[in-house]
């Protein structure tokens, strides 16, 4: 599993929308609604890099009320729950 923390700004007004509508995206796994430089920060998993382009660029940046996004691409998790095993549940074909 490849996580990367996408940073999304979007129009201010649709906020709300925007969360919902990157939420509803399969390899999203969590949308939050931030203060900082970001308004939005999407935690995106796939299974190998090339997936980033299509989740990422053909859908996420597509999302109407996206206006940026950077993305950052994890190289190892620190955690105490075993993300791995969980997400082998039944993300194939995702």
């Amino acid at each position: 599993m490849i996580t990367a923390i996408v940073m999304i700004s979007c129009e201010v007004d649709r906020i709300p929308e925007v969360a919902e509508a990157i939420a509803n995206i399969p390899q999203v796994s969590e949308v939050y609604s931030v203060t900082g430089d970001a308004d939005l920060i999407a935690m995106v998993r796939v299974r190998a890099h090339d997936e980033f382009a299509e989740v990422i660029a053909d859908h996420l940046n597509k999302v109407e009320g996206v206006v940026g996004t950077s993305t950052h691409i994890a190289f190892r998790t620190y955690s105490a729950h075993d993300l791995e095993a969980a997400f082998s549940l039944g993300l194939e074909g995702a």
